[in-house]
């Protein structure tokens, strides 16, 4: 029997000071009802053995974890919102809760959505509807389910407040979510000492990410400390846009303060998953120009990165920041074969094969207007699945040339470990996808009889996903796998 880890508590960004972060106390709700618990992970890191009433005090009270003693703290950023700067923002409804440290010893964070006002929450109620925090859970769970690099939903509860919100019908129910990442660092925690011009915060909190983060940069120093890092953070970045390529998944709301430094997807509002190819698809219904749509998200990312390089720009060389810039398009080119490769499980075979399979296979989803998931579905594994593809449900989908141009494309492609098909997920008719019909499909009963038997099927089927894909690896660490 497998001991379960200790949970190992440690204090880091408090200790960079207030001029990075502000004390903030936890809302006292009417209510706390368990919504949701994410066992697996509180199983990984030590909190499994919690009690449902020491859970209720940790998640939603906010008393201190075992062995860590600080307060929560709303983190102080800055950030492009649709490419405006704001200079108002910050944690507005949400603290950094804890840190500890994970078993494999990466650094790891509690943070919050929907746990009351801060200074930062201007003329907002700093709560969080239900609704929104279900949303977060089924986009966390299936972008995991994925192999996308993301943050994880760990606990919510319903907390028993109407609130009004003008974008769904109020009042609504209330809620307090959670949640499990390795950084809430934000490209525009850098932003916002640069307004300020204070290249010593810059550099304190350079210095913390390096240690925190990036460890093997540590012997680097001065301003070759910033272009590592960037590089770093590009590198990690282009591997997070070209995963979403991949999961079909659109963010909605790429803003500077919405992307961190550990290129960790995080922090869904609206946010959707294509039907179909479609490479103007948005998310979010005021993105009216299609800044944050699904094509333009390499560019959204890209455009981002250089408003962190022009924070570091205070305490690195320019030529050097450039240079690291210049890496994301090879990086995410690189990337992007290697998220839809093992999308569709295969193996690599070359730069040239690659980008000849990418290319064919857009070109197959565009000409037959097949369901986004279908085909990494359908043929996942290549020719290992070509009796069960072309016998299914959607068989009428591969026939013609552009589905005959992909299979060529994928001939030289091994299957990559084909005893996945063995998995039960495969012996389904249709794979488990995650549009917006079917989240509304599931909210529906909650919201109309408080059943939430829909959802907790739909969670279900998302587990089933992830575990037939097997698309989390050890290459980027504690929380993908």
């Amino acid at each position: 029997m497998t001991r379960a880890p200790a949970f190992a508590p440690e204090v880091r960004y408090a200790l960079l000071g207030d001029d990075f972060g502000d004390v903030a106390a936890p809302a006292e709700f009417p209510e706390t009802i368990e919504r949701f618990w994410n066992t697996r992970w509180a199983d990984e890191i030590g909190l499994g053995d919690l009690t449902p009433e020491r859970r209720i005090a940790h998640f939603a009270r906010f008393e201190p974890l075992p062995g860590y003693d600080r307060p929560p703290v709303a983190m102080r950023y800055h950030g492009h919102q649709f490419r405006h700067y704001n200079p108002q923002i910050g944690d507005g409804r949400g603290f950094l809760f804890a840190q500890f440290r994970a078993p494999d010893g990466r650094l790891l964070d509690f943070g919050t959505k929907g746990s009351g006002q801060t200074p930062w929450s201007r003329t907002a109620d700093g709560r969080l509807t239900l609704k929104g925090a279900v949303r977060e859970v089924l986009a966390a769970q299936m972008l995991e389910a994925l192999g996308v690099y993301t943050s994880k939903a760990f606990a919510v509860f319903e907390t028993g407040e109407a609130l009004t919100r003008h974008d769904e019908p109020s009042p609504t129910r209330s809620a307090v979510l959670t949640r499990l990442q390795h950084s809430h660092v934000r490209f525009g925690s850098f932003q916002r000492h640069a307004f300020e011009n204070r290249p010593d915060n810059i550099a304190a909190l350079l210095d913390h990410c390096v240690a925190a983060y990036y460890p093997h940069l540590e012997q680097t120093d001065g301003p070759a400390r910033a272009a590592a890092f960037l590089d770093a953070v590009v590198r990690a970045s282009a591997r997070l846009a070209a995963q979403w390529m991949a999961a079909g998944f659109v963010h909605g709301v790429l803003n500077t303060d919405n992307l961190n430094v550990t290129g960790e997807s995080f922090d869904y509002g609206p946010w959707r998953f294509l039907p179909h190819y479609e490479p103007g698809f948005t998310a979010a219904y005021f993105d009216e120009t299609g800044l944050y749509c699904y094509a333009r998200q390499p560019e959204a990312v890209f455009w981002a990165l250089q408003q962190l390089a022009g924070a570091l720009l205070a305490v690195g060389e320019r030529e050097a920041l450039i240079t690291a810039l210049n890496g994301f398009p090879g990086a995410y080119k690189a990337e992007v074969q290697t998220a839809f490769l093992r999308r569709l499980g295969l193996k690599p075979a070359g730069e040239a094969a690659g980008e000849a399979l990418l290319k064919a296979l857009l070109e197959f989803m565009r000409e037959s207007g097949v369901a986004w998931e279908a085909p990494f579905f359908d043929w996942f594994g290549g020719e290992a699945s070509a009796q069960r593809a072309l016998n299914g449900a959607r068989k009428a989908h591969y026939a013609g040339p552009a589905f005959a141009a992909l299979r060529a494309a994928w001939a030289d492609h091994e299957a990559d470990r084909p005893q996945r098909l063995k998995h039960p997920y495969f012996a389904r008719e249709a794979p488990v996808h995650l549009t917006i019909e079917v989240m509304e499909a599931a909210w529906a009963p909650v919201h109309e009889a408080d059943d939430w038997s829909a959802l907790t099927a739909l969670l279900a089927d998302i587990g089933d996903a992830r575990r037939g894909y097997a698309l989390g690896c050890a290459r980027t660490g504690f929380l993908e796998g």
